[in-house]
């Protein structure tokens, strides 16, 4: 009929941005991970914990999630659960970020479901890896 079609025609998501939502108390973390991912032509929507988290989730419907898992009130593991025990997100890959490497931290992040681990400070190329990881 008309040359406008709808977004939902094209599955491979090239005709729209990807979302990745960043939550992580930390400003600096916050603003070099949104520095890289801008670059990279995504929409990033940034996060001081997981109760602004739950809020932006609903409005943004990211395709990518990172999470800190080190932040006060509602910790990372928290903020994975209640996302992935929500149906609308249960999808939606989760990706931890922390500053310890231990193998009960890992644990414990799958147990939760958790889709990846990243380990802070990370690179551009971690990032990239880990979004492609997940098909975006």
């Amino acid at each position: 009929m008309s040359e406008n079609q709808p977004d939902n025609q094209a599955s491979n998501g090239a005709s729209r941005t990807a979302c990745v939502l960043l939550i992580d108390d930390s400003a600096t973390i916050r603003r070099s991970a949104e520095t890289m991912l801008a670059n990279e032509g995504f929409k990033v929507v940034t996060a001081e914990n997981g109760f602004e988290a739950l809020s932006k989730i609903a409005r943004h419907n990211p395709d990518v999630i990172f999470v800190d898992i080190m932040m006060p009130r509602l910790d990372g593991y928290q903020t994975t659960a209640i996302i992935k025990n929500n149906a609308n997100y249960r999808d939606t890959p989760v990706i931890m970020l922390t500053s310890k490497d231990g193998l009960f931290d890992k644990a414990r992040g799958r147990v939760v479901g958790s889709d990846l681990y990243l380990t802070k400070p990370f690179t551009r190329d971690e990032l990239m890896s880990a979004i492609q990881q997940h098909g975006h």
